[in-house]
Parts: structure tokens; C-alpha cells; sequence
């Protein structure tokens, strides 16, 4: 893949514009020298507007000089962090669902609650456009359809992207862990065992001649009193 989107357009103007050779701008390019002698001869890109490369970024007047100076120079694309992850619009207030997708909600509700009970249902309601009365009607099996309710992946059933899933799932599990890790530093914890305070001396004395008491002497005793 070329590092320029339109390559040959810029290639029109390298010619018209510039005394590199056709060997550099072959390679800037990503063209064969010979296709660019073929711009140059009007056998190739007949009519092609030319597109300037310093203008789209692509490459700096400096970079020109030098290639114009040195024949043997490389001519260097300007380079763009490119960022891979495609920006998802921000929505206001619960998603949108077709007609003919709504009987699919009560499947994805089930999914979440069975597969990822960190999610609240507010989360739940706004990803896939459902209410609150719907979630907790599934929850309890008192929804009209229960007997039919499969959990069923939100993405398959066309509710959400997987994008929009994995984004929810990963912030909802971050915040589980968060809200634990306070509970668990901050929480009561079990109180420490205190050892037994061992008896004093007139009190362990007591104890031993009530434990030496046995149903001989018990007899006597009553015995006596007669």
C-alpha cells in the first residue's frame, strides 16, 4: 500500500513541478520508473490533474531540495500517527432500535444478566434501547414472553456493534473492580480473637473442688445430714 493516496496525481506534479528523477519519484511513489517516463511522455494519466504532495502533507519542500540536490537521495513521506480505532458518536439518551428488532431485546437483557452481572441496568437500557421495566420483568420472569427468553448475544441479535460491547464491559468490570478493591481496604474486617483470660487463683480453686465431687461423697453428705 502507497504511502500517498493518489500516487500517480502526485506523480503529475513531481514532473511538472520539480527536477527530481523519474527513478525517485518512482520511489515515492510506489511506482515503476518506467510507468512515471510514461506520465512524463503523456502515455500514462493522460489528463491527470496533478496533486501537490507538500500541500497534502505528504512531503516537505526540504525533502524536494535534497532530492534535487542528490540524485541518489531518497525522497521521505512526511509520517502520520495514524490512530486505528474508529471514533463511535456519542449518543444522548437510550439507543434507537427498529421494529423489527425490538422482540430480540428481552434475549440480550437475559444475556447480560447471565453473563455480565457487572453491568447496571442503565448500561443495559442506553446499548440496546430498553427500559428499566423491561429489564427488571426479565429479571423476575414476570415478562409476558419468559418461557421464550433465551440469553442471546447483543451483537448477533443486531442490537450493538462488538466495539460498543467491549467498550461497555470493559469499563463496567473496571468499575466492579474498583468499587471492591475500596470495600475491601476501607471495609470492617473480622474482629481479632482475644484468648481467654485464665481463672484467678480463688476461682480455680472452687472450680477444682466442685470437679472433685463425685457420687460417693455426694452420698455421704446426704448421709450425714440424716
Amino acid at each position: 500500500m502507497a504511502n500517498i493516496l493518489m500516487p500517480k496525481a502526485t506523480a503529475v506534479w513531481l514532473i511538472d513541478n520539480t527536477t527530481l528523477t523519474f527513478q525517485q519519484i518512482a520511489e515515492f511513489c510506489e511506482l515503476h520508473h518506467l510507468e512515471v517516463k510514461g506520465i512524463a511522455d503523456g502515455d500514462v494519466a493522460q489528463s491527470m490533474r496533478g496533486v501537490d504532495p507538500v500541500a497534502r502533507g505528504e512531503l516537505t519542500r526540504d525533502e524536494i531540495k535534497k532530492g534535487e540536490a542528490d540524485k541518489d537521495y531518497r525522497l521521505k513521506a512526511v509520517a502520520h500517527n495514524i490512530d486505528t480505532k474508529v471514533p463511535q458518536p456519542k449518543r444522548k439518551g437510550a439507543r434507537y432500535t427498529p421494529i423489527s428488532r425490538r422482540g430480540d431485546r428481552p434475549n440480550a437483557i437475559a444475556w447480560f444478566l447471565f453473563h455480565h452481572k457487572e453491568v447496571t441496568d442503565a448500561q443495559i437500557s442506553k446499548i440496546i434501547g430498553t427500559t428499566k421495566a423491561t429489564i427488571n420483568a426479565v429479571r423476575d420472569r414476570t415478562h409476558w414472553n419468559s418461557q421464550n427468553i433465551k440469553p442471546v448475544d447483543p451483537v448477533t441479535l443486531g442490537l450493538c456493534s462488538q466495539i460498543e460491547l467491549d467498550e461497555l464491559i470493559s469499563k463496567a468490570s473496571e468499575k466492579r473492580r474498583k468499587l471492591e478493591a475500596e470495600s475491601g481496604n476501607e471495609g470492617p474486617g473480622l474482629q481479632p480473637i482475644e484468648p481467654e483470660a485464665e481463672p484467678e487463683a480463688d476461682e480455680y480453686d472452687e472450680r477444682k473442688r466442685s470437679d472433685g465431687l463425685t457420687a460417693e461423697t455426694l452420698f455421704n453428705l446426704g448421709g450425714s445430714k440424716n
